[in-house]
This record gives structure tokens, C-alpha cells and sequence, in this order.
């Protein structure tokens, strides 16, 4: 078992979540026939421990969630944090918003649905938002040519802090300051409370009105309203 120290490290560093002792055994066992006991490993990740304990290393390994998994120390918990919410809050175009907000309420709908309601095209808006994750495809239409079908992802829910699409809100009580998608919490406690909305929205129902949206159409007549950079992606 050479290196079998390393593989182990290579193994938990390389997890996106916490890596169980099970899966780790299974891996070195797939690969190369390794016979590891849970003694072992045991043994060795302690080791581990304690090398990352030096002051020279920003991280540690932990044993968390019945695995284990390298986190950043306590005392780099700020900084780390910073760059979170600096990576969490993508934004989008007025055109992108406009889009995910008509797939939201009217989901599941083709592209040639949604470019009705908008009045305007749709592809680039489309690609973003699935760039983003933020919708999926969602199986194909009855029309002609079986369109593709476009919903909102899990990303989307968690984004918003909703655990499905019966929980997003009625258009008369969104709050819209911006539209950086944050952490859930920060945008859940701001939905409760009212403001007046752009042109585009039907206060009281749960869709778009097709000829409003035809006449915001030019995608920065909203910018000053919703200060939202039109060039953002």
C-alpha cells in the first residue's frame, strides 16, 4: 500500500461533501485491490489531524456528518465568508430577470411561450439562466416540433429559501431592491415586505401581462426602477 497516507488526503480533499470511512475503503479498494480495515484508516486520518494542526496550514481536517472533510480554520472564518457572499450573489439582466420570473410563475412553458409574453427574444436570457442553473429543461411540449420545456431548478429553490413553487410569493408582496440572488434567509426576510413594482407585473395574479411586457420590451427602461445593470451576466 504505497502512499496509501496520501491517497487517503487526496481522497478527502477532493470531496465536495464530507467523505464516509465506507467510501474511502471502496475507493482505494476498486483501484488498487487495497484490503484497508476501518482500524486503519482510522489510525491514519488521525495522523492527518494532527499534521493540519500546525499553524501553517489555513485548513484542518475534520470529521464531520459521518465522514470527513477538510474546512478552513476558525480564525479565517471572516475572509472566507467574504468571498461567499461576493460569489453568491450573481446577477442578472433586466431581460435574464424578467425571463426567470415568467418561467417561475408560468412553469413549465416552451421558449416560443415565454417570447410571447415578453414580446421580445428570449435564446440569450434562456442560455444565462441555465448557465446559472437557476432553470432546467423540463421534458418537451405537445406543440409542433415537441418544444423543450423550461422549469425552475433545485438551485433556484434553494436560492430563495422555497421548498417548491406553491411558496413562492404573490407579486403584490414582493420586495425588490436589487437583483442579486443572496443567501435564502436574507431574501426570505425580505419578502414580506410590500413595494410598489415595475411595469411588467399584474399586482394580485401569478403570470405577466403579455402587452405590458411588450411595451417595456427595451431592456433598460427599467434600470433606474430596479438598479440593475443591463450589461451584467
Amino acid at each position: 500500500m504505497q502512499l496509501l497516507e496520501q491517497h487517503i488526503e487526496a481522497l478527502i480533499f477532493t470531496a465536495e461533501s464530507p467523505v464516509s470511512a465506507d467510501d474511502i475503503i471502496s475507493c482505494l479498494n476498486t483501484t488498487y485491490g487495497w484490503e484497508l480495515k476501518k482500524e486503519q484508516l482510522k489510525e491514519i486520518v488521525e495522523v492527518l489531524k494532527e499534521k493540519y494542526k500546525d499553524e501553517v496550514f489555513s485548513f484542518e481536517l475534520v470529521e464531520i456528518a459521518e465522514g470527513y472533510q477538510f474546512l478552513s480554520k476558525k480564525e479565517y472564518h471572516s475572509v472566507v465568508n467574504t468571498l461567499l457572499q461576493i460569489k453568491a450573489k450573481r446577477r442578472l439582466s433586466t431581460a435574464a430577470l424578467e425571463t426567470l420570473a415568467i418561467i417561475a410563475y408560468k412553469q413549465p412553458l416552451s421558449k416560443s411561450e415565454i417570447e410571447h409574453i415578453r414580446g421580445v427574444n428570449c435564446d440569450y436570457s434562456i442560455q444565462k439562466l441555465l448557465e446559472k442553473e437557476l432553470i432546467v429543461i423540463n421534458g418537451k411540449g405537445d406543440g409542433p416540433g415537441r418544444p423543450l420545456l423550461y422549469a425552475t431548478s433545485k438551485s433556484f429553490m434553494d436560492h430563495f429559501g422555497l421548498k417548491s413553487v406553491k411558496d413562492l410569493p404573490k407579486l403584490k408582496d414582493l420586495h425588490i431592491l436589487d437583483n442579486e440572488i443572496g443567501t435564502p434567509s436574507d431574501l426570505v426576510d425580505q419578502m414580506d415586505v410590500p413595494v410598489d413594482l415595475p411595469p411588467g407585473f399584474e399586482s394580485g395574479n401569478s403570470y405577466f401581462d403579455s402587452e405590458s411586457l411588450d411595451n417595456s420590451s427595451n431592456d433598460n427602461s427599467l434600470n433606474d426602477e430596479w438598479n440593475i445593470d443591463p450589461y451584467a451576466q
